[in-house]
């Protein structure tokens, strides 16, 4: 994730892409939430109702670092015509993570249900957010490249941000847990973990 993440900003700041920028955060942030995740599932955290309900704030957080700073960003570039510059660098990126994240967010939500983990459903949460990112980011810079709708670069960024939102409030409410059928960790109905 740190090195997508890298690569990304960097393609985004010579593109002037803001939708790559925010792909590129957002990638870093996936990064410190797989690190809450670690943390929560060592110790003796890994049976606490108070570590869970911990991870799954930390992780929610992430999502809301994310979205006002993309949008302010998205809005200023739609209403001064900024232009980015074609990043075949970032489209080749975010196509690669188009392919490779979906897999990696469904297993995390797996195993988030055998687990029944709030915070985990929501980092693979992230995960699926970063294949959905990842799939308007490039079509805002192919769309920019191969017809010049440079408009179509802040609206992917617009697109992330409310999505990010909406994740946010999913996780810090504790949603991905109870929808999930089946027994936690400790043996008890996936909805206890979502009191």
């Amino acid at each position: 994730m740190g090195a997508e993440g890298a690569v990304a900003i960097t393609a985004g700041l010579l593109a002037g892409s803001i939708a790559l920028i925010g792909f590129g955060i957002d990638s870093a942030i996936e990064g410190v939430a797989s690190l809450v995740i670690v943390w929560r599932f060592t110790g003796h955290r890994l049976l606490s109702r108070a570590a869970e309900e911990r991870a799954q704030r930390l992780v929610a957080v992430q999502f809301f670092l994310l979205a006002p700073w993309v949008a302010f960003e998205a809005v200023r570039h739609l209403t001064t015509g900024h232009e980015p510059e074609t990043s075949v660098v970032g489209m080749v990126l975010t196509a690669t993570s188009l392919i490779g994240m979906p897999f990696l967010g469904i297993a995390k939500q797996r195993l988030a249900e055998t687990l029944g983990s709030s915070a985990t459903h929501g980092e693979g949460a992230q995960n699926l957010l970063c294949a959905y990112l990842a799939g308007a980011v490039f079509i805002g810079l192919a769309g920019n490249a191969a017809l010049g709708w440079w408009w179509l670069d802040p609206i992917a960024a617009l697109l992330i941000a409310g999505v990010a939102v909406r994740e946010g409030v999913e996780t810090w409410r504790g949603e991905g847990c109870c929808a999930a059928p089946g027994l936690n960790a400790r043996g008890a109905a996936h909805d206890d973990c979502c009191d």
